[in-house]
């Protein structure tokens, strides 16, 4: 194992438990900022940067069973972009306003909370498994890269289509 593969590895680690972890604290601390009415834009930001993601992921992986590895490349690289661009949408509006509850009631609320449990859950464990796939493929290290790409793309993609799911299910409460 060389040096470049543990800071990887350590990289990886690190990026993976800073984000949950600032997005946690994120929803405790107090929100007594004034802000613009922009900030209220940013959830229907991140629910199109997310439908965005989901039609790239799924080109990309189109691309790949073509064997067009420079579209697929730039592809993946277009949605790691992307999911950046969310998370820097997300945290700024959760850092700057309160949460909005769900105000649905029956059996709708129980459908919308598993599928908001299921993305956040879901979200944390793609972190990890996006910046592996990504250095194992930026390493030519294409059947490990391949084997993991499989666990990694569905997951990813569930990911961004429950994000739009969940917007659309709670925007009637903003």
């Amino acid at each position: 194992m060389n040096i470049e593969n543990i800071n990887s590895k350590r990289l990886i680690l690190i990026v993976s438990l800073l984000i949950p972890i600032v997005v946690a604290v994120l929803f405790f601390l107090p929100k007594n900022i004034e802000v613009g009415e922009w900030v209220y834009y940013l959830p229907a930001a991140n629910a199109t940067i997310n439908a965005i993601t989901s039609i790239v992921l799924i080109l990309a992986y189109v691309a790949i069973r073509r064997k067009d590895r420079v579209t697929h490349r730039r592809l993946m690289l277009f949605a790691l972009v992307l999911s950046v661009l969310f998370l820097l949408c997300y945290v700024t509006y959760h850092s700057l306003t309160e949460s909005t509850t769900f105000g649905g009631e029956g059996w709708i609320r129980s459908v919308y909370f598993f599928i908001l449990l299921s993305h956040i859950l879901l979200a944390i464990v793609i972190v990890p498994l996006v910046l592996i796939t990504f250095t194992r493929a930026l390493s030519q290290k294409f059947d490990k890269h391949k084997k993991i790409a499989r666990i990694t793309l569905p997951i990813w993609l569930y990911v961004a289509l429950t994000g739009v799911v969940v917007y659309l299910m709670i925007s009637p409460y903003y």
